[in-house]
């Protein structure tokens, strides 16, 4: 995963309101940052798995078992034409699902119908967004029982109008931090950002890496002092020992494409519970 969304030029000039900032006051938190603040608060390490929407019949069962299997909260990725910030495996995923003819009301119809019991957060480009309208968007993924959005290519400086009606519609914006982003430039995401702070552990697109690169420790260490949003890293967290070691530093971690390579490999509900179920018990070892 690139951070796009967060390395766009067009710093605003000092003084001048930030487009998507807050306004003022401390926001009510989420269903999803009430959760996983809940959840922080009782000792765990958050666990929130990446599952692709539409890739394979049986997705929504996968969402269903890797809830049943320990996930704190969901990611489920709305297939794209485009994928900027996603490497090969979450690419292909994407490709599969497309020619299944998934679209975004497909996915939401999905999990609309799942009794998944945790909150669910979904991912995907500001494209379909746009396509959309903000204002239907935002009010369709609440339809939906969707908690929050996630829009790694929509720069902070062009959020304001989307952040206001996905405020409006109870709908949390998950930003992203990488670790190029200053100390200014942090501070400003923060405080727009709702339900957690996505941590890039990298630069790059997602996929899965041999080691926890030095940059992801950094960053969580960095938005830790900068924020008390739950903070979790993702992009190179392929195993339940990175996920263990990322978690000394950080609220919590996102898995993506080593779970997705899974189901890609055909091994459906079962063994993606399987593999988050050891996430679960590496975390709260």
């Amino acid at each position: 995963m690139s951070a796009a969304a967060e390395t766009a030029p067009g710093s605003p000039v000092p003084g001048s309101p930030v487009p998507g900032s807050p306004v003022p006051g401390s926001p009510v938190p989420g269903a999803l940052e009430a959760h996983l603040r809940a959840r922080r608060a009782a000792g765990a390490k958050l666990l929130v798995p990446y599952v692709t929407g539409g890739l394979g019949d049986d997705w929504v069962e996968v969402v269903q078992a890797v809830a049943a299997a320990g996930a704190d909260a969901i990611e489920v990725g709305i297939p794209f034409s485009d994928p900027v910030m996603d490497g090969p495996v979450i690419q292909e995923a994407s490709v599969r699902a497309l020619r299944a003819r998934t679209t975004p009301r497909r996915v939401l119809q999905g999990i609309a119908a799942a009794e998944i019991g945790i909150p669910v957060a979904v991912m995907t480009y500001y494209n379909l967004v746009a396509r959309a309208g903000d204002r239907r968007m935002a009010a369709e993924l609440h339809a939906a029982g969707v908690a929050a959005a996630i829009l790694p290519d929509l720069p902070l400086e062009e959020a304001g109008p989307w952040c206001a009606e996905a405020d409006a519609a109870g709908v949390e914006t998950v930003l992203l931090a990488a670790p190029t982003t200053d100390g200014p430039r942090l501070a400003r995401i923060v405080a727009r950002s709702r339900g957690f702070l996505y941590a890039v552990g990298l630069l790059g697109v997602t996929g899965e890496r041999e080691h926890v690169a030095r940059s992801a420790l950094e960053i969580a260490r960095r938005a830790k002092a900068a924020t008390d949003l739950p903070v979790l890293v993702g992009v190179g967290v392929s195993t339940p020992a990175q996920a263990e070691e990322i978690c000394r530093v950080a609220d919590g971690v996102v898995v993506g494409s080593a779970l997705v390579r899974r189901l890609l490999a055909g091994e459906g509900p079962e063994g993606a519970g399987r593999f988050v179920a050891e996430m679960r018990r590496a975390l709260d070892a």
